[in-house]
């Protein structure tokens, strides 16, 4: 599964009528919303948008004929095995009825063609966790976690030792439980998020 690197644009005229794809990443439903209020132009005519967050997705034909617009933005965005991805395609009316196709091909294919030209990057899905351990244990087991791609986003010490905020690509879930359980014997306790 890719996502974008970054948020682009792409731009086309179909029979005197201009359209501009916005299209970036967002993380979850709200910066969705918010990339769409952003690039929205409340001087165009039609502002239709799609945004896809794993199993989440929302479309908006924005005042077009129902299924014209924010729908085949959509498909434009599954299409290409997209996911955390928003886009607004902007139209400014030139004169020209499009028909219901035309509308279809406009702005499913104007979305197609900026995100098939956009910069990709894979979505690596995490899993948290939270590690205690021992001050005897400590330094060994923020080595080897760091050495194996562990991204620890806090450290609190306690009494006894310190309890780390872990990150870890999923894939690396039961490495890392074993991980812990080996070099500690055992004394260390690793708690993952949805556990």
């Amino acid at each position: 599964m890719f996502t974008l690197r970054t948020t682009e644009s792409f731009s086309q005229d179909v029979k005197k009528s201009r359209f501009i794809a916005i299209h970036g990443p967002v993380a979850d439903e709200q910066e969705a919303k918010d990339f769409i209020a952003v690039h929205s132009d409340p001087a165009a005519n039609h502002n239709c948008w799609a945004w896809r967050i794993g199993q989440l997705y929302r479309f908006n034909d924005d005042g077009e004929p129902s299924g014209t617009a924010g729908k085949p933005i959509l498909q434009a965005i599954d299409g290409q095995g997209l996911d955390h991805v928003a886009v607004v395609v902007i139209r400014w009316f030139g004169g020209i009825l499009l028909g219901s196709g035309g509308l279809i091909r406009a702005y499913g294919g104007t979305a197609a063609m900026g995100l098939r030209a956009a910069e990709k990057t894979e979505v690596i899905e995490t899993d948290g966790a939270t590690i205690t351990c021992d001050f005897s244990d400590l330094a060994i087991v923020k080595a080897r976690l760091l050495s194996n791609g562990v991204i620890i986003s806090a450290e609190n010490f306690t009494g006894t030792g310190a309890i780390f905020d872990v990150q870890m690509a999923k894939p690396l879930r039961e490495t890392v439980r074993a991980l812990v359980r080996d070099l500690t014997r055992g004394r260390a306790e690793i708690r993952f998020e949805d556990e």
